[in-house]
């Protein structure tokens, strides 16, 4: 699976989870700063990644809305809120383990969470 880090997440998780052999690049590193989140998942869905995110709630309301207007999506995945957001290896070991529990990817219009044991 490929992923696009949305501008919400550090870019040291990307770096982290590339040493994990996850393939990721991060809205930074695309040019993507300071963009509208329509313009993100709409450059993720383009590059075929899922896009990883903390902004749940809009993204969700953004993938009713490119389904209903039948607009490509390659997937969300959501990095819920009780991961802390500085601990960019749990985040990146969080990315790594869902890649490995899903090898089939996740579906079009698809939205998941990552998911973690705070004891690793």
């Amino acid at each position: 699976m490929r992923f696009y880090l949305d501008e919400d997440l550090s870019g040291r998780i990307a770096e982290i989870a590339r040493e994990m052999g996850i393939h990721i690049v991060t809205a930074h590193e695309c040019g993507n700063l300071g963009v509208d989140d329509e313009v993100h998942l709409t450059f993720a869905a383009k590059e075929g990644r899922c896009l990883v995110t903390r902004n749940r709630d809009h993204f969700i309301a953004l993938t009713v809305k490119f389904f209903e207007e039948e607009r490509p999506h390659a997937g969300i995945l959501i990095v819920p809120y009780t991961m802390p957001s500085d601990q960019f290896s749990l985040i990146a070991r969080a990315i790594a383990q869902y890649n490995s529990d899903h090898p089939e990817g996740i579906s079009d219009y698809g939205l998941d969470y990552v998911s973690y044991a705070p004891n690793n």
